[in-house]
């Protein structure tokens, strides 16, 4: 893998530098420039400029919002204005020569709302002539940001949430399953729908959509069962100790096995926050349960887990998931602490740990509530620790390793909470949720780790 990046790295930089050096080009042509910017100009070709493709300068019949565009004709000289789709573009004179410009299509381009005389045109302007070109503009290839479930059961509904993801016509689950019916499309292309079907792979990957708009893949963390460090259904050993004094350790006669949740319901045990021997939890205190696996002798990540993410992985690529179901709304008070190892007293913004506060969005209080099991996917690099820097899946290993007592577990804490410390806003510093007592349910189930990769979809074939 490092190779493959090394490979395409020496092609990027060499891309750069040939349009450096045809930016170089197009200035020295300057001279030449049609003074009074009356000679006709003409269109002949259009390159989309890609350096992480295999083809880095591809003649194109259409191109995306965003995208990189080299336009080959005549007559560019004195150039002062151009259109897509009737939205004024930047383009840099630099980049301009007689015969070839470079442009990059704005993100604010209209496509399926532009006026329909100027959709899908190109319209080149200069003092004394102009010129408009048809040329396709799509939106933003489309993309997939989260799975509402990635460990559904068969036959269980998904949602697909994202961008662009218009008249989906075809999903491709990993193992090569492939669903052509029964798919439900957002108008907005915000989600589409799609029920679990039979005979997905065990070992998981990415989900491949195709519509209207074009394709995008998942990131590789669907249906991962072999990532699965505790599911308290004999995958994973939970790990416990000190029940006799420690009200808030969770055993396994704290579990629950009842079937709950709508749509995407429960599957065999999971974690109660709150077992049913706790009637409130009170304010201002930390560490008020905790759950963990076995730890030492027994949890062994590198063993289980390398064999499909190399440690080499970066952090923002490799994170840990959950399933979770609120059925309450859970605003202003609470949150779990997810521990890399067992070494916290609770209370902690910094170390190998992450407090997942999800009535918090954008610096507001927004209540939480699921109706059924919902996924949550936290990068390993939002764990403080490896939060700022470059560190990969062996730092988070070797973390693991060398600690003391390496158990993984949860916390429900229930103490003041500094704003800034979620949002990350030194603005935001002065503000201080109050905790209060609460009886808010909260469960949990199949904690796991998966990798974040997720493949490029092409327009094209290579």
């Amino acid at each position: 893998m490092k190779n493959i990046r090394s490979i395409k790295n020496f092609w990027a930089m060499n891309f750069l530098l040939g349009l450096l050096i045809i930016a170089v080009g197009f200035t020295s042509c300057s001279d030449d420039d049609d003074s009074n910017g009356s000679a006709p100009i003409t269109i002949s070709k259009v390159f989309l400029e890609d350096a992480d493709s295999s083809v880095p300068d591809r003649e194109v019949s259409f191109a995306r919002l965003g995208q990189l565009i080299r336009i080959e004709g005549s007559g560019f000289s004195g150039l002062r204005k151009v259109y897509i789709n009737g939205y004024s573009t930047y383009f840099n004179p630099v980049l301009v020569s007689d015969n070839s410009m470079i442009l990059r299509i704005s993100s604010e381009t209209p496509t399926t709302d532009a006026d329909a005389e100027l959709r899908n045109t190109i319209r080149f302007v200069k003092d004394a002539a102009e010129t408009t070109y048809d040329f396709e503009i799509r939106a933003a290839a489309p993309s997939i940001t989260s799975i509402s479930n990635t460990l559904p059961a068969e036959g269980e509904y998904i949602m697909l949430s994202g961008s662009g993801l218009t008249e989906i016509e075809r999903i491709v689950f990993p193992g090569g399953v492939v669903v052509t019916s029964d798919i439900t499309s957002d108008e907005d292309g915000e989600f589409c729908i799609v029920k679990m079907p039979v005979g997905v792979s065990e070992e998981g990957g990415s989900i491949m959509v195709e519509g209207s708009n074009g394709g995008a893949y998942s990131p590789a963390y669907f249906n991962f069962k072999k990532g699965v460090i505790l599911d308290f259904d004999g995958n994973g050993t939970q790990g416990h100790w000190g029940a006799a004094t420690n009200a808030g350790m969770i055993t396994p006669d704290d579990l629950l096995s009842a079937a709950i949740g709508e749509g995407s319901v429960s599957k065999g045990n999971y974690v109660p926050h709150r077992p049913a021997r706790i009637d409130t939890i009170y304010a201002a205190k930390n560490r008020n349960t905790e759950v963990w696996t076995a730890g030492n002798g027994v949890d062994n990540w590198r063993g289980q887990l390398t064999p499909y993410i190399p440690a080499s992985t970066a952090v923002d690529k490799v994170g840990f998931q959950f399933d979770i179901y609120v059925p309450d709304a859970w605003s202003g008070t609470g949150f779990l602490k997810l521990c890399l190892i067992n070494n916290f007293n609770g209370g902690e913004w910094t170390g190998a740990t992450y407090n997942y506060v999800p009535w918090i969005v954008d610096g507001k209080v927004v209540p939480f509530q699921t109706t059924g099991w919902t996924t949550v996917t936290i990068p390993f690099s939002k764990f403080y620790k490896f939060s700022d820097g470059t560190f990969t899946f062996e730092d988070v290993l070797a973390e693991r390793e060398n600690a003391s007592y390496a158990n993984f577990g949860m916390y429900f804490e229930n103490s003041n909470i500094v704003l800034s410390n979620v949002t990350g806003n030194s603005g935001d510093s002065e503000t201080e949720l109050v905790s209060s007592k609460t009886t808010i349910r909260v469960y949990t189930d199949n904690w796991r780790v998966v990798s974040l990769e997720k493949p490029t979809y092409s327009d094209f074939e290579d």
